[in-house]
């Protein structure tokens, strides 16, 4: 399993954490916003990708008021500025590449905040394209397997008969890999056969892995982790590579 698996499933551990800084419900707004501007709507029934992000604020149990004011701030109602989805490219320790996705209102800043992090912790930032081509965008399904008596086989096939590209075991879960495009078709083929969805998402999928010394992985966990406490920062992916027992004792 990637690094990247392994990271989202220490983060998806770390949810609290992220709860008390107060960045949780503000990274979920945006993902609103930027959703409901990306698709011309604030109506989650005729925009996909809103539907995601609202799917995901509300099992982290932000407020309903919550969720429509940044639904609505997505398509030009009230007064705060203009939200834009930029990605940053770079490198981490040992070669690993870096895709960031942020959401901001404010270019300048967040270019330096992410440039002057990657810096700190000798890595390299990059120019657009230097790191892009490495990655796929694809949508990301995860299966819970806790408490059922699903067969991870049969759900693998369930999902490639669904229209799944790759299906990747880790610990109880499933992660399921589809075109971006076909991410609702695929969803709802799963939810169709009352298979439990732990969520739906946009992921950038690395095409090829690096596995680096123990000191320099950790070192980019470290430095992902700082990366992703960037306010402006909605997302870190990486083609990093690492042992179940180094992302456990990172955890």
């Amino acid at each position: 399993m990637s690094g990247h698996s392994k990271w989202h499933s220490i983060r998806r551990s770390k949810g609290v954490t992220d709860q008390r800084r107060g960045q949780l419900f503000t990274k979920l707004a945006r993902d609103i916003t930027i959703a409901a501007r990306e698709g011309g709507s604030a109506d989650p029934d005729l925009n996909f990708r809103l539907r995601l992000a609202i799917d995901k604020a509300r099992a982290s149990n932000m407020p309903n008021e919550n969720i429509q004011r940044a639904a609505e701030r997505g398509v030009g109602k009230g007064n705060e500025a203009a939200l834009e989805e930029i990605y940053y490219e770079g490198y981490a320790p040992g070669g690993v590449a870096l895709m960031i996705e942020t959401a901001t209102d404010n270019r300048n800043r967040t270019s330096s905040d992410v440039r002057s992090t990657i810096n700190k912790a000798g890595g390299n930032p990059g120019e657009p394209g230097s790191v892009a081509w490495m990655f796929e965008m694809k949508g990301l399904i995860t299966v819970s397997l806790i408490g059922t008596k699903l067969d991870p086989d049969d759900v693998q096939l369930q999902a490639i008969d669904a229209g799944a590209d790759d299906v990747e075991v880790a610990d109880d879960t499933l992660e399921i890999y589809c075109e971006w495009t076909s991410l609702h078709l695929v969803r709802q083929a799963l939810l169709d056969q009352g298979i439990p969805l732990i969520g739906a998402e946009k992921t950038m999928r690395p095409k090829t892995l690096v596995q680096p010394e123990e000191k320099e992985a950790l070192s980019v966990l470290r430095l992902i982790e700082k990366l992703e406490d960037l306010d402006d920062v909605q997302k870190v992916y990486s083609n990093l590579d690492i042992t179940d027992e180094l992302a456990a004792s990172f955890e």
